[in-house]
């Protein structure tokens, strides 16, 4: 009679694959894991060498303590540990590498070589291996340290490595790995190579100067010392000036007991702190350490170990943004605050005047202007709801703003709305046209808050989300553009130099077709600059360097969207972000132009995302909400 027993352990090659799928998921995390072993290793200088942004090799050389013969073969077994003897360790864990899964995990997946030598030992051990199979363990004569060179990632898992992207994307994820351990470890000097070519040579220093070396020298004149100690926590790093914020992300660290972690509240404590002094989708720069009693946090919440949870994050979230705002007052970041004088001070009890002065906000320029700008829409906004009530416009004065259009625009682009329209055949759409053809219909079309286009309907009042709109009519040009490869392009009397990151430059060379076709114009100046000669033609007027910057920011996210292929992807990225800058008073010329380019649009009734861009309110529906 067969055995009923139907579970069985694993094979030791089968189960270490299992975990290289947690720890090994693409060459940068090979990176990222050899690098904190050799942090823990006491390693005063680390060299990193690829080719092929990791596919086919990965050294990482240092001048650590090394390790024994036995070590050498140890270190590649499943949950071998030097940091680990009781379950008491686990809650005090100081160093990166801990669970002893890394190397067993990339050797289950790569041909690896080990030479490793301590400092009292004649010679070292040379130790070869692939697919967790040990091929040679040997005496051999090498330098004091550890070398340990990873080639043809993923040789033994075809599936794994049709997964990885471009040799640009996995190289820009290796940079985002080095950066971090370096800005965490600047007394630690670092080199990468990659292809033959030096990236990054770092000496060890002080953290401004290591912050200065990989962003550039541009950096020196922007960054502040941010420091705050309590029996808790202490936080200290550097913030950068509120003037230099930047539309794209990525330059925000957070780094706990010198490990860095992401965490979505601890950046919404920054972000506050700079609140009023940085412009709405404006990104500060900050480097910030935070020192904390282990026993206080679980860092093992995640494979990667880059999420971390406080046991009382409410007050972590407060001594951060306090660390912050203090640094943006001391340092006279903004002109928030006058520390010299009372001048700036609510008027208050003289008990008040000595202990609890509350401080008064003075705004910076651009909110002024944006307050003062409200206030004029707002005027406006009652100007144009008192003439809903007069019978709208002056009867003349449209005619003579309808006479000035038809004068200036060609007949071929002119509102023509008794066309058929080529859209889903929808009551809503139905009736649109019915309302816009008719006669009357240009006193029935005004603008609500810069954000609204009303229109009397024969049952009712058609809604549009002018910004919805503009979503789905720049979404369709984009797209166009993408696809065509014939974005027009602006041509600037005075060529604009930008700097980036070394992620950023290798996003811009992956996506070099697709930023041309959308009419940038640009040249590559150094390693990490472009000269912008052009941008889009119809974009709206800002600075070349924020356009740039955001389009960057769009191209970050739409690598992220697996589901939709690339020009997909961005374009409905781009035109969810630039559809913004529309929200702006329109004049009805204006107006009719939206209109009738939303209704030659593919679906005029919603975004490439699904929102609704019209909404109908029916007479009943009106009558309905009157009566309760």
């Amino acid at each position: 009679m067969p055995s009923s027993d139907i579970i069985q352990l694993l094979p030791d090659s089968i189960a270490n694959q299992i975990a290289a799928g947690e720890v090994v998921q693409r060459p940068a995390s090979v990176v990222k894991e050899l690098l904190e072993n050799a942090i823990d290793a006491k390693a005063n200088y680390i060299q990193v060498i690829l080719r092929e942004a990791g596919r086919t090799l990965i050294q990482i050389i240092d001048d650590g303590t090394g390790m024994s013969e036995m070590d050498a073969r140890m270190c590649f077994e499943r949950h071998a540990t030097s940091k680990i003897r009781q379950s008491e360790d686990l809650f005090r864990i100081r160093t990166m590498g801990f669970r002893g899964e890394a190397l067993a995990s990339i050797a289950a997946v790569a041909q690896v070589e080990l030479r490793t030598r301590q400092e009292s030992d004649e010679l070292g051990t040379l130790i070869r291996i692939e697919g967790s199979e040990i091929k040679t363990q040997e005496a051999v004569a090498c330098l004091k340290g550890t070398s340990i060179l990873v080639r043809n990632l993923f040789f033994n898992v075809p599936a794994r490595r049709n997964f990885l992207k471009s040799n640009s994307v996995e190289m820009r994820h290796v940079l985002d790995e080095f950066q971090r351990v370096a800005l965490a470890h600047p007394q630690v000097g670092f080199s990468l190579h990659h292809n033959d070519t030096e990236v990054f040579n770092l000496m060890p220093g002080k953290l401004v100067r290591r912050i200065v070396d990989i962003y550039g020298k541009s950096y020196r004149e922007q960054l502040a010392f941010c420091q705050e100690d309590t029996s808790y926590i202490s936080v200290r790093g550097y913030i950068g000036k509120p003037e230099f914020s930047r539309k794209t992300r990525g330059e925000q660290f957070f780094f706990v007991n010198d490990r860095y972690i992401k965490h979505s509240y601890m950046h919404h404590a920054v972000i506050s702190a700079f609140d009023g002094t940085i412009p709405e989708g404006s990104h500060p720069f900050y480097v910030l350490f935070i020192e904390i009693d282990p026993s206080h946090i679980d860092i093992n919440i995640h494979p990667t170990k880059t999420e971390i949870k406080f046991d009382d994050e409410r007050s972590v979230y407060a001594i951060v943004m306090a660390a912050v705002k203090k640094a943006v007052g001391i340092y006279n970041l903004s002109q928030s605050i006058d520390f010299e004088g009372n001048t700036n001070f609510l008027n208050t009890s003289p008990s008040d005047q000595n202990n609890n002065l509350i401080p008064r906000t003075v705004m910076p320029d651009w909110v002024a202007q944006s307050k003062r700008d409200e206030n004029n829409q707002s005027r406006s906004n009652l100007t144009n709801w008192n003439k809903l009530f007069e019978g709208l416009q002056n009867p003349d004065d449209r005619n003579r703003e309808l006479a000035a259009f038809e004068l200036n625009t060609p007949t071929a682009s002119r509102p023509s709305y008794q066309e058929e329209s080529k859209t889903v055949a929808s009551k809503v759409n139905r009736m649109a046209l019915e309302a816009i053809s008719a006669p009357e219909s240009d006193a029935m079309l005004f603008q609500l808050h810069n954000r609204f286009i009303l229109s009397q309907v024969k049952d009712g009042i058609m809604l549009i989300d002018q910004k919805a709109a503009y979503e789905r009519i720049l979404y369709e040009r984009y797209r166009k553009m993408l696809t065509n490869r014939n974005g027009a392009c602006q041509q600037l009397l005075f060529p604009k130099t930008i700097r980036l990151t070394h992620s950023d430059m290798q996003l811009v060379h992956e996506t070099k077709k697709e930023i041309r076709s959308l009419g940038f114009e640009f040249d590559e100046f150094g390693s990490n600059e472009l000269i912008i000669r052009g941008i889009p033609a119809d974009l709206p007027e800002e600075s070349e360097q924020d356009l740039f910057e955001e389009l960057i920011e769009q191209l970050k996210q739409s690598y992220s969207d697996l589901k939709l292929n690339k020009p997909e992807s961005l374009s409905r990225s781009l035109a969810k972000r630039f559809s913004i800058r529309y929200a702006v008073k329109l004049s009805l010329v204006e107006i009719h132009t939206l209109i009738n380019q939303l209704f030659a649009s593919t679906d005029p009734n919603r975004t490439p995302t699904g929102e609704a861009i019209i909404v109908l309110l029916t007479m009943d529906k009106l009558t309905s909400i009157f009566k309760g």
